[in-house]
């Protein structure tokens, strides 16, 4: 079953099958409403349209637009750390260019191909929050999944440290996307060079 976003972004989290993919289907619809019609103009009654359920069903999980988005950016952060994990699984232990390589490849990937990743990534695009809070939150995941990889200690300094990657490779892969669609390849790349020199000071 598809991973659904922790209980605190939802009024009710789901117990039965049948409402987790009822909230699966939800967040789906919401997530491509969110490329056709931008976040301005979503609304809850066309996400319960486009899912085919009664808008009370939408409204048992999410109060508002706000929550439900913020739902969505929390299940798109679950599906970023699978995907970095399964891609690290073959790599070799302590290996942080590997994982370096991991972390920003699957977020480019994710960039170009989920739906409603443009909006809303893991926040910080629409006002759930502070601008700032989504990438804690990104860097606090990233410490506990890296940490046993890289045999380091999941502590501030480690989180620190992946703090301000999170943060650096976030201003510049948006500049990236800003300037093509797809992700201008210069950029990109400079972005990683740029990395690979602050976390071989820091992690070598």
């Amino acid at each position: 079953m598809k991973p659904v976003p922790h209980a605190t972004s939802l009024r009710r989290a789901p117990v039965q099958r049948r409402s987790a993919e009822r909230l699966t289907r939800i967040l789906d619809a919401c997530a491509d409403l969110l490329d056709e019609v931008g976040y301005d103009a979503l609304s809850t009654r066309a996400v319960a349209q486009r899912a085919g359920v009664p808008i009370g069903s939408v409204y048992r999980f999410f109060g508002n637009k706000r929550q439900m988005a913020d739902a969505l950016a929390q299940r798109n952060l679950e599906r970023y750390s699978e995907r970095v994990t399964e891609r690290l699984k073959d790599a070799r232990r302590g290996d942080w260019r590997a994982a370096m390589d991991a972390v920003l490849d699957e977020y480019l990937a994710m960039k170009r191909t989920a739906p409603g990743f443009s909006l809303v990534d893991f926040g910080n695009q629409i006002p759930v929050g502070s601008r700032s809070e989504p990438n804690h939150r990104v860097a606090d995941r990233l410490t506990l999944l890296l940490a046993d990889y890289l045999d380091r200690e999941p502590d501030d300094d480690l989180n620190r440290t992946f703090l301000i990657a999170v943060e650096t490779a976030d201003t510049l892969v948006h500049l990236a996307f800003r300037i093509d669609p797809e992700g201008d390849a210069k950029v990109i790349e400079e972005t990683r060079e740029l990395l690979r020199a602050y976390l071989g000071r820091v992690l070598d």
